[in-house]
């Protein structure tokens, strides 16, 4: 073969292999978004022994990470599996010094039946090793472990008769004797136990009973007590074998102590120069005051005592770990110390200062919001130009001849250095922008815990934290509400949160500015009555502009905050749903002295399977819905079922002939009627729901053929619309056309959203959020439900259908966070900017991840790579050229008129 051919066959080769390929470019990575990752909620932590500047944590959301002792960052992080599989049962750091050299391993024991015991290497978050232990009593999952000397020992209590232990190698599982010791303990009572390692005690009324459970006989500890114990028995942190007990400590031991316990302090005991040292932290007038005390002679270590500052925007701490050491013999003792606050934050303290702060509440965010940044000085000037109420028409000449003599005076002084740029000109400022696509991010945590974020850089701004405020219920996360927008110049936007008490059933509220983080009239208002619902009102006060909040209290009794503004709430109605399956709908008859709320319909959802409700659904009230209608192939109009008063409700039961069954209910809320059920049996959760406009989507998991499913449904009135002006529940709407079809989708699915624009006009796309933690763009035209099996030609080009295919593609260019994925993605929050193109997207979970997208691309934006130059010179040579053709002209015109 000549060499010609085989180039040409290699050349034929290579272009077959070639194929189209969408990617992100280098520089556009982290251009428009931004991640942050987080490790959770402190559970334990320890100092790495061996020598590597690493904080070594475990956190209650089934991660272990290496922190940077200096700095705080991650510096590996490995996330396990979803809860119950991934809670983390035991941690503890061993040093193997059998090894040479000697080598620290950091074990945890996740799960139960099967519990997974792992081995990691601190340096660098590497799997060492792994066992399973399945235990035989896999109902009872009270179990308790703890580690010394290398060894690993189960123990199970069964209450009011025995003690079961079982002694294993850590490392490779290996038991230390055949079968489990049992030890007779008629004494241990549930809730007045606890594990003192390696003692289980018991306090009974006056007296404390403990067994050691690594001895060979079980060898018992009793003692009897002043007084009887008002709780069950503390363990010490880091002493072995040691209880609080009446704010006394006792050792099972026989050991003696000298301590002297501080009122409200939190303890731990390290071990320093091979002693070991009591440490109590508690915090006076906004200090944090670490007492350092030897545990046996009680003298006060003054080397190791420290106040430090403590900011408001913190919790009270508690000591996880304390690492102490000195560089030389000449040098003073330096000390870190980690701390978990309430607020959880990680917090390490060294020689007497912050070192560094990780705001771990981050990981568990409840509720999202986004305000619109305020003018500035320059708009908000123009702003004032036209903010006469009178008619005054000489005073805006002469507002608009001030503001625009002060601004020349300000360029003025700009260009000859004496002054600065104008705040509209400035990017770091929190000021708005001409796009709208600069904004605050407002995040109420879990811990309640308050943040603002710039969307842009991912700074914070500012931080609160409320501890008097909780959540409603165990299901009922606090609330986040918009009182105020920032559209309403000159006053400031408004929010606030809305819970219950700490230690009370009475309702909370604590407005402030959520671009400053201020709080606005004393912030804190207290209830006298619990909250079952509550709402804002759609009405504005003329003066202020501030958006009334209409609350439904335990007893059905309404009322409105602030109380001058109840005659809004008239008219209103307000909709309940219990867990149990109850949903109730009420009338609000409100005037300036009494507000009544009248029970007007009631649903039971719950069926003969008992079914409870597992999740809500209602449209985003700031959704605008653009057209009216869908055009088909004959150039009719399919009018939509635009009813802002549907709600869709999911129930879940079990069937005693199809095991699981999900109902999905379509429910008006004002006149009670069920629009629509639909029926997925054996089918269960976890359920996603998604409602906008006049359509549905929701997934769960089909467990006949085992994947997850999408449902999409589509409501229209038909091809003659009811009402084109306002829409009525009472006044006997039509019964809606329904399109319904049914998706396949490859992956599990953690949380959905749809995207949302400021007029509604861009296409609406749904954001899926993935186990793998990607975030893929789904186009409604994969998800709607009017997908033929069959379609002709005609149909296709005019309505612009797809034909009808069971899986939905999960190509790689759909994924709006390509390679930085969002670990235990928990919810996405969507929100329009100023461009009508542009969504701004916030997925939060384990991390947070914050970007924008275009569903119909960016149509009303120039492209990045857009050449100004080149339109520049284009435009001035066709001025040029105009005049030179019209002065050509008008002579053309005066020699023709000469001849």
């Amino acid at each position: 073969m000549s060499r010609e051919n085989v180039l040409l066959l290699k050349s034929v080769f290579f272009l077959s292999v070639l194929t189209s390929v969408c990617c992100l470019y280098e520089d556009q990575i982290g251009k428009f978004d931004w991640r942050r990752s987080f490790v959770g909620k402190l559970q334990d932590g320890f100092f790495d022994s061996v020598g590597n500047d690493l904080v070594l944590v475990t956190a209650e959301e089934g991660v272990v990470a290496g922190l940077s002792a200096k700095t705080g960052d991650i510096v590996w992080r490995q996330v396990l599996e979803r809860s119950p599989r991934g809670d983390i049962k035991h941690a503890a750091l061993y040093m193997d010094t059998q090894s040479a050299p000697p080598q620290s391993t950091l074990l945890t024991v996740t799960g139960h039946s099967p519990a997974l015991i792992r081995g990691w290497n601190p340096t660098e978050g590497l799997m060492m090793w792994e066992w399973s232990l399945t235990s035989h009593y896999s109902e009872h999952k009270e179990d308790l472990w703890f580690t010394e000397n290398l060894m690993l020992y189960h123990v199970i209590p069964f209450w009011e008769s025995h003690i079961e232990v079982t002694q294993y190698y850590a490392a490779t599982g290996q038991q230390m004797k055949p079968g489990s010791s049992k030890i007779s303990a008629a004494w241990l009572k549930k809730d007045k136990c606890v594990l003192a390692q390696p003692f289980i005690v018991c306090a009974i009324e006056n007296q404390v009973i403990g067994v050691n459970l690594v001895s060979d006989n079980g060898r018992l500890f009793s003692k009897t007590l002043p007084k009887s114990a008002q709780a069950a028995p503390m363990p010490v942190p880091g002493l072995r074998a040691a209880i609080f007990v009446n704010n006394e400590l006792i050792s099972l031991e026989e050991n003696s102590f000298s301590v002297n316990l501080v009122e409200n302090s939190n303890w731990h005991v390290a071990e320093i120069e091979n002693k070991q040292v009591f440490l109590q932290s508690v915090v006076q007038e906004g200090n944090l005051k670490i007492i350092a005390t030897d545990l046996v002679t009680g003298q006060s270590r003054g080397d190791v005592e420290m106040t430090v500052p403590l900011p408001d925007s913190l919790g009270t701490p508690t000591i996880k770990a304390v690492k102490c050491r000195r560089k030389t013999d000449s040098q003073p003792l330096a000390c870190r110390i980690l701390l978990d606050t309430e607020d959880n934050s990680i917090v390490l303290l060294q020689q007497g200062k912050v070192k560094w702060t990780r705001e771990e509440a981050l990981s568990h965010v409840v509720a999202v919001e986004m305000v619109d940044l305020p003018l500035s000085d320059d708009e908000g000037a123009i702003e004032d130009e036209f903010n006469s109420k009178d008619g005054d028409f000489f005073g805006a000449i002469a507002r608009r001849l001030t503001s625009q003599v002060f601004q020349v005076k300000n360029l003025f002084l700009t260009v000859l250095g004496l002054g600065s740029l104008s705040t509209s000109s400035r990017v770091d400022l929190l000021v708005r922008d001409s796009f709208g696509l600069h904004k605050m991010i407002v995040l109420l945590t879990a811990s309640g815990k308050l943040y603002g974020i710039d969307n842009i850089s991912g700074k914070v701004h500012w931080t609160k934290f409320l501890p008097e405020i909780e959540d409603f219920t165990d299901n009922q996360s606090m609330k986040l509400i918009i009182q105020r927008t920032a559209k309403h110049f000159p006053h400031p936007a408004q929010y606030a949160v809305v819970g219950k008490q700490r230690n009370s059933q009475n309702g909370i509220m604590y407005q402030f500015n959520p671009v400053t983080g201020e709080a606005i009239q004393g912030g804190i208002v207290r209830l006298s009555h619990g909250i079952q619902q509550m709402t804002v009102l759609n009405e504005v006060e003329s003066e202020n502009f501030l958006r009334a909040l209409l609350i439904l209290d335990e007893n059905d009794k309404a009322h409105v905050l602030p109380d001058s503004e109840k005659s809004q709430a008239n008219e209103m109605f307000l909709y309940t749903v219990k867990t149990e399956g109850i949903v109730k709908g009420y009338h609000v008859e409100a005037d300036k002295k009494d507000v009544t709320a009248k029970l007007i319909w009631k649903v039971d959802l719950s069926g003969a399977s008992n079914s409870h409700v597992i999740d809500v659904a209602g449209k985003n009230p700031t959704e605008r819905v653009h057209s009216q209608g869908r055009v088909l192939s004959d150039r009719s109009v399919l009018y939509k079922y635009v009813n802002p008063n549907l709600v869709a409700v999911a129930t879940f039961g079990l069937d005693s002939i199809h095991k699981y069954v999900i109902n999905v209910h379509l429910i008006d809320v004002v006149s009670g009627s069920i629009v629509i059920t639909l029926t997925h049996r054996r089918a269960r959760g976890p359920l996603h729901m998604v409602h906008s406009e006049n359509w549905l989507v929701y997934s769960y998991y089909n467990d006949k053929v085992r994947r997850t499913e999408i449902t999409t449904i589509e409501l229209y009135e038909g091809k003659i619309q009811a009402n084109s002006t306002v829409w009525s529940s009472l006044s006997n709407p039509p019964i809606p056309m329904i399109e319904r079809q049914s998706y396949i989708i490859p992956a599990n699915v953690f949380a959905m959203k749809e995207t949302i624009t400021e007029k509604g006009i861009t296409n609406k796309d749904v954001l899926i959020g993935l186990s793998t933690g990607a975030i893929v763009e789904m186009p409604w035209a994969l998800l709607d439900p009017r997908r033929p099996v069959t379609t002709t030609q005609n149909q296709a080009r005019e309505e612009g259908v797809i034909p009808y295919i069971p899986e939905l593609p999960l190509p790689s260019e759909s994924v709006i966070n390509y390679n930085q994925s969002i670990a235990r993605i928990r919810g996405i929050y969507t929100a329009p900017s100023g461009l009508e193109s542009t969504c701004l997207v916030i997925v939060h979970g384990l991390d947070m991840f914050v970007t924008r997208v275009a569903p119909s691309k960016t149509f009303d934006l120039l492209k990045e790579d857009f050449d100004y130059f080149l339109i520049s010179i284009v435009l001035l040579g066709l001025t040029v050229a105009s005049y030179v053709v019209k002065h050509l002209a008008s002579r053309k015109a005066v020699k023709q008129a000469w001849k």
